[in-house]
């Protein structure tokens, strides 16, 4: 079987890293995207892959036309797409909602819901194309596109608003053998999560220490996705450390 490629967003630190890691692992090559070249390249020393399997391209979602160059030169280099993994997210200070700024709030739609339909849109165009047709995409959904957290109003609406892309993306995708899901995570161990070790707000307003998990089984989870033939999908699953507190009262 030729190798699968893939294009992950976001693939400089923390989930995105680690599911490159396991994506090459499992045979496949990775064209990384991310804003900080430098990032890219560590990851792709961290995995000391072979450079005909690593195409790094430093790239700002939010970019219409840096998005277009991302997948032009994906299929330049490759000559096809099977996975895009929607991984890159940003949040907003953890604000009360009336006193976040329009600046603040247009950040994080254009980067957790405009870029991936930009990224989507482009992929579409790549795998509807190609022959043998089709590919899989997945967006990184977290928890907060079920439940929100105290004072996370734009990071939650746009996790939310991203469901409703995936779950359209399925169903427009399904005649061109483009299969979508979306994974929801929760308290993977990476530097965005340093906090909850220490302490986060929570419901009832007092601050707790909340359990991690590896990020390794976050991307497991990734590669269990990417693997399935495209006559099958996982719509949603969510992978989240035992002991969050997210089901359950207090």
């Amino acid at each position: 079987m030729e190798r699968r490629i893939a294009i992950i967003t976001g693939a400089g630190s923390g989930i995105g890293r680690a599911a490159a890691l396991a994506l090459w692992e499992a045979g496949y090559s990775l064209a990384l995207a991310g804003r900080r070249e430098e990032k890219l390249q560590e990851t792709v020393a961290e995995a000391g892959v072979s450079p005909e399997r690593a195409l790094v391209l430093p790239t700002d979602v939010t970019d219409r036309l840096a998005v277009a160059r991302l997948f032009t030169a994906t299929k330049v280099r490759y000559g096809r797409l099977d996975l895009l993994f929607n991984n890159a997210g940003m949040g907003a200070p953890p604000l009360p909602l009336e006193d976040l700024s329009e600046e603040q709030w247009q950040r994080v739609v254009a980067v957790n819901l405009t870029g991936v339909f930009w990224c989507t849109q482009e992929a579409f165009k790549l795998m509807k194309a190609q022959r043998p047709r089709g590919g899989r995409i997945i967006n990184n959904g977290s928890i907060s596109a079920q439940v929100p957290r105290p004072h996370s109003a734009p990071y939650t609406a746009t996790k939310h608003a991203l469901t409703g892309l995936t779950k359209s993306t399925a169903l427009d995708g399904r005649a061109h053998d483009i299969a979508c899901g979306q994974i929801d995570i929760g308290n993977a161990r990476t530097e965005m999560t340093e906090r909850m070790e220490r302490g986060i707000l929570q419901a009832n307003g007092e601050l707790a220490v909340e359990p991690t998990m590896d990020a390794r089984n976050v991307a497991d989870a990734v590669v269990y996705m990417a693997n399935l033939p495209l006559s099958a999908n996982v719509l949603f699953i969510t992978v989240m450390a035992t002991g969050m507190p997210y089901v359950g009262r207090g």
